[in-house]
C-alpha cells in the first residue's frame, strides 16, 4: 500500500523533531521495561546493598538510556519524507512509467507477450 501523499502546503516533521519523537518514545519504553526486569530482579535477588530505590531507579534510567538512544536513530532512518521536487522531477523522468488501472497493465503485458511471440517465431 502506498504512503498517503500529504496536503500541499503543509510541511512533514523535520528531522529534529522525528529524532526527538523517536528518543521520548524510546525513554518510555525503556522505562517501563527497566520497571518490570528491575522490579523481577529486586523480588528474585534483593535489593543489594544500596536499597530498592536507587537499583530499581538503575534498571529504569540504563534501560531509558537505550531504548531511547536506538528508537531515536531508528526513526531518522526510517524517514518516509518526500524527495525534494529537482530530485523528484529526475526520479520521474528516468522512472518507468507507472500504470493508472489494472486493466491498462493487463493490456500492456499482453502486448508485450505479443511482440515476444512474434520476435521468438520469426526467422533470424
Amino acid at each position: 500500500m502506498p504512503p498517503v501523499a500529504m496536503p500541499q502546503g503543509q510541511a512533514g516533521p523535520t528531522v529534529w523533531q522525528k529524532l526527538k519523537m523517536g528518543a521520548a518514545m524510546g525513554a518510555g519504553v525503556g522505562l517501563t521495561m527497566g520497571f518490570l526486569f528491575g522490579t523481577f530482579s529486586i523480588l528474585r535477588g534483593g535489593a543489594g546493598p544500596r536499597g530498592v530505590l536507587p537499583t530499581l531507579s538503575q534498571y529504569m534510567l540504563g534501560s531509558a538510556a537505550t531504548f531511547s538512544f536506538f528508537l531515536a536513530i531508528g526513526s531518522v532512518i526510517r524517514n518516509d519524507a518526500q524527495l525534494p521536487p529537482h530530485l523528484e522531477a529526475a526520479r520521474l523522468q528516468l522512472a518507468s512509467p507507472v500504470l493508472r488501472s489494472r486493466t491498462e497493465g493487463l493490456a500492456n503485458m499482453r502486448a508485450q507477450w505479443a511482440r515476444e511471440k512474434t520476435q521468438r517465431s520469426a526467422p533470424q
